[in-house]
């Protein structure tokens, strides 16, 4: 249980990858996790696109004004919103793709691999490009961006810091 949590702990945003492939398995078992993500009403509004091409990877490097890691990656995994499977009266699938992002950098840390997430929603100025690069439908939107790929250093995961602020707990009540 505690390695679990070490997971946790230590997981990083790791932007230097090694020249080493992500195997395929690895890849399936990351996007199986992101899969698992809850969602409000287990609507799962989410679709994921895999990028491996290296061609596609430099150009979403340029696309993104912080993907320059994109260059280096692996691989690379948008994480969409398709809106029609949203059927609340406010944006829910914002927090079910956070939490289908999250999964993916667990997933990623469990099995060795370097992780960082990258922000698309809310800006526009991201979005659409992306949208555009990936062909995706007027009713689906680009949430998230994740590059992958095996840390080129070895202490990408180092102990965890610390990061307790008892301040910011409240019990009971602020």
């Amino acid at each position: 249980m505690e390695e679990c949590l070490k997971i946790v702990y230590t997981r990083r945003s790791v932007r230097s990858y090694s020249e080493r492939e992500i195997e395929d398995e690895k890849i399936e078992k990351i996007l199986k996790a992101a899969l698992q993500a809850p969602s409000a009403g287990n609507e799962q509004p989410w679709h994921f696109i895999v990028v491996r091409d290296k061609k596609k990877l430099k150009k979403l490097a340029e696309i993104h004004p912080y993907g320059k890691m994109l260059e280096k990656a692996s691989a690379a995994i948008a994480v969409c919103a398709d809106l029609k499977l949203s059927r609340y009266p406010v944006p829910m699938w914002i927090q079910d793709c956070s939490a289908a992002t999250q999964n993916i950098l667990i997933a990623a840390r469990i099995l060795g691999i370097g992780s960082v997430w990258l922000g698309v929603y809310p800006r526009e100025e991201r979005m659409k490009p992306l949208a555009e690069f990936f062909g995706v439908p007027e009713d689906v939107i680009v949430f998230s961006l994740v590059a992958l790929g095996y840390p080129a250093s070895s202490d990408a995961f180092y102990e965890a810091e610390d990061r307790d602020k008892p301040e910011r707990i409240h019990k009971e009540i602020w």
